[in-house]
């Protein structure tokens, strides 16, 4: 007779989770049904796609996962030649974000101020400790307007400071490839309580989740610091009662 109530225990915390997360970000919520599976849009609206590099992927898509308006993250490789690349044989692809918003919410601006913010793009090979032209820094633009408010973005960093030069490339987006299960959300996945949390999602479902790129961007610290403190109570309070760890069968 226990596992009806754990059932809904779970549930419960995976719908106040979404709403923690959801509320505390601005962002609207999903449509019902949608929360922990992720992510239809409003009716009406049709989903943006910006694509951006900036060092490794792995940290790079938790600073987009937490940010109203933002309803998925993915990573891959773009920017190059190879037909198909792979981690370990990337050619000349770069490791890059997909972001997929909807534009009434979070405005392309927005995105770009936050590709300025979570690396250098005044380096010339790399990003920090990462060393190679797979870590360069790109923004791929889906247009001319996309491409405008780039270059745009690009002078006013640039008027920052005139004693280096920005090595940001502007290029049109071209073919986007996925990259392999194991680099989609690694933050989340180095916190394997709050997998447990959102019911252990298969991959298909972690990569198109509203949810878990909220949590990627958590378990990364990365998320508002009133957002960070909201859910790490709301953890908290599942971790005391025991939820959904099985206590006994």
């Amino acid at each position: 007779m226990a596992a009806p109530s754990a059932a809904a225990g779970v549930a419960a915390v995976l719908v106040a989770l979404v709403l923690l997360v959801s509320g505390a970000s601005c962002a609207r919520l999903p449509a019902r049904g949608a929360a922990v599976r992720g992510a239809a849009l409003p009716r009406g609206g049709a989903p943006a796609t910006a694509l951006f590099a900036l060092g490794s992927f792995w940290r790079s898509e938790a600073a987009f996962g937490c940010l109203p308006g933002v309803i998925r993250t993915s990573v891959g490789y773009a920017g190059g030649s190879k037909a198909n690349p792979e981690y370990r044989n990337l050619a000349d692809h770069a490791e890059c974000v997909k972001v997929e918003y909807d534009p009434r919410l979070i405005h392309y601006k927005q995105l770009l101020d936050v590709f300025w913010a979570s690396h250098d793009p005044r380096e010339v090979f790399g990003q920090g400790p990462d060393v190679g032209n797979q870590y360069r820094s790109v923004i791929f633009t889906n247009g001319t307007i996309e491409a405008r408010l780039a270059a745009l973005s690009k002078e006013k960093e640039q008027a920052k400071d005139r004693s280096s030069v920005i090595t940001t490339q502007i290029q049109p987006l071209g073919v986007f490839h996925p990259a392999e299960p194991e680099h989609q959300k690694f933050e989340l996945k180095r916190k394997p309580f709050l997998l447990q949390l959102i019911g252990n999602l298969p991959e298909e479902e972690l990569l198109t989740s509203t949810l878990a790129a909220k949590l990627n961007a958590y378990a990364a610290e990365l998320c508002p610091a009133t957002t960070q403190k909201k859910i790490s109570s709301k953890i908290d309070e599942v971790a005391k009662k025991g939820w959904p760890i099985l206590r006994e069968i």
